[in-house]
This record gives structure tokens, C-alpha cells and sequence, in this order.
């Protein structure tokens, strides 16, 4: 576990001399051997630089190498010459079970390596991320989780980071007894994308959707699913055989395929769909249910990068 500070340049008008002063404060993990630090996103936001602080006290200069705000993850990179800290090890999310105990790892306040304890209370909670969606699968826990414990690991018993403790619920600021914590199969899926592109790079089918007029028209013709307004050219889609609405010479509107499910989950908003891609990767193939002049019918489709 590391310690990480964010810095931000200011100007003196008068002097027009430049200085660095710290911004805030927050945790994170070695993840390779690389020198790699994941971290939450919200930490190193808006930062003009950041510093690692190791377990030996030792400091590096960061540079942040990805970030997705979405999932509120971030990637830093440290050069350590020598006596490089090694990974930490990582488990797994998906078969976390409510009542399991944990313990959280962060610098809450300043204070270095503080460890808390507490259970697992409940999963697949969702909260607004600050970037205009949300989080989803998140993990509660009631392990003490206060300002500065932000990027740093959620372990289970045998020392397996299980989660990434990225946000409290509490009217006062402090704790409440409400954490929660990014599952680490989110992490270990999207972490590798951030180091390779710097971005988190979306599966996507290829379509252009729209909630209103989708909504309007399932109700008309009484069915449920997402209407697809357009299919781009040379997407995933295209290459399915998925169709779009269009319209005629004679003004006639032809509805397009409209989408009821993936991999049998059925889905009725865009978000819906979105949300269930993302736990995908470039490569998959899904199975759509569609609908489309009256028939439901079954479309495979191998998704593609954004």
C-alpha cells in the first residue's frame, strides 16, 4: 500500500514565479512489476503532478499513465531503480458473499497505513461517480473508510485485494459506517486497458439509441426493448446484419431492429445496455434478441473498441 499526494502549480502575479503545493491526499497499490499504482481517479483529478510515498518512506515522482472517470480508476507509474515493492495480490469479486470480513488499507487523514476491519454488507450498490453516471457492483462495506483511505485496497482474509475503497455515505464527512469499494474483477478488467491505452477503450455493438423516441415507440406498438435508430458503418453491428430505423423516399417510417436482450438479460433503456457491455471484452461475442417486423429473432454479435 502506498501513500500518494497530489500537488498543483500557482503563479504569483507579482513575481510570476511558479511553486507546487499540495492539493490532497490518498492511497493506492503497487499493481506489476512495472512500477504501475492504481488508485481512484477523483484522487489525482485535476492534479498537475503527484508523489508515491512507499512503505519504507521512500518518494517517487508520478506520472499518471490512464485514468477512467466512470469507474473512478486511475493508473500512476513510479520508477524505482532498486528494491522495487512488489504486487500485491489480487482476488477475486464475483463470488464475494455478504458477511464476509474484510479489512480496508488507505492513509485516512494523513495517518500512514491505517488498517480497519469490518464485514462485507451488502453488493451491487451504485453511486453517482461526480462525472454525470454512475458506478455500479459496488461493494458495501462497514469497515472504517474516512477522507485519505480513497485508492487504497479492500482485503479479505488470506490478503487478496478484493476491492478498491473509493467512496463514503455520511452526512458529516467522516464515517458513517458506509463504504464502498470498486470489486477488483471491474479492476482487473479495466486497469490493463488504462496502461496499454490511457483510456478505458468501451466494447460496443455500433448503434446509435435514443431513450425518448425509443420509449415512445415501444409503448406505441406495445413491446419492451431499445430501439435502434442507426447503424454505423463497418461496426460490429453492420457486420451482425443488425438494422437501423429509416426513412422512405415517401416519408414512410421503417422501424429498425429493436434490442429486448443480451445474453438473455433483457434490457429497456440505453443505460442498460451500456451497463451490461461494459462487463465485457473487445473480442466477446454476445447474443442479441431482437426484434424486427413483428418476429423476435436471435443475432450474434462480436463486439468492437469504441
Amino acid at each position: 500500500m502506498v501513500f500518494i499526494t497530489t500537488l498543483e502549480r500557482r503563479l504569483n502575479i507579482w513575481t510570476r514565479k511558479v511553486t507546487e503545493t499540495t492539493r490532497g491526499s490518498g492511497s493506492g497499490f503497487i499493481w506489476d512489476s512495472q512500477g504501475h499504482v492504481v488508485t481512484n481517479y477523483h484522487v489525482v483529478e485535476g492534479s498537475a503532478s503527484a508523489k508515491v510515498r512507499l512503505s519504507d518512506q521512500r518518494v517517487y515522482a508520478a506520472q499518471v499513465v490512464g485514468a477512467s472517470p466512470r469507474h473512478d480508476l486511475a493508473v500512476l507509474k513510479i520508477n524505482v531503480p532498486i528494491d522495487a515493492p512488489p504486487p500485491v495480490p489480487l482476488g477475486t469479486s464475483h463470488d464475494l458473499q455478504v458477511g464476509q470480513k474484510v479489512f480496508a488499507i488507505g492513509n485516512p487523514f494523513g495517518l500512514d497505513h491505517t488498517l480497519t476491519t469490518g464485514i462485507i454488507s451488502a453488493l451491487e450498490r451504485s453511486i453517482d461517480n461526480g462525472a454525470g453516471s454512475t458506478i455500479d457492483g459496488l461493494i458495501q462495506t462497514d469497515a472504517a473508510i474516512n477522507p485519505g483511505n480513497s485508492g487504497g485496497p479492500l482485503i479479505d482474509s488470506a490478503g487478496r485485494v478484493i476491492g478498491i475503497n473509493t467512496a463514503i455515505y455520511s452526512p458529516s464527512g467522516a464515517y458513517a459506517g458506509i463504504g464502498f469499494a470498486i470489486p477488483v474483477d471491474t479492476v482487473n478488467r479495466v486497469v490493463p486497458k488504462l496502461i496499454a491505452y490511457g483510456r478505458y477503450i468501451r466494447p460496443v455493438l455500433g448503434v446509435e439509441m435514443d431513450n425518448a423516441i425509443s420509449k415512445q415507440v415501444v409503448a406505441k406498438i406495445n413491446t419492451r426493448g431499445v430501439l435502434i435508430l442507426h447503424v454505423t458503418p463497418g461496426s460490429a453491428a453492420e457486420r451482425a446484419g443488425l438494422r437501423g430505423t429509416r426513412v422512405t423516399r415517401s416519408d414512410q417510417i421503417i422501424l429498425g431492429d429493436i434490442i429486448q436482450s443480451i445474453d438473455g438479460r433483457e434490457v429497456n433503456d440505453v443505460e442498460a445496455i451500456t451497463d451490461l457491455l461494459d462487463g465485457y471484452n473487445i473480442g466477446d461475442q454476445v447474443a442479441l434478441e431482437i426484434l424486427r417486423d413483428g418476429q423476435t429473432q436471435r443475432v450474434e454479435v462480436m463486439l468492437a473498441a469504441q
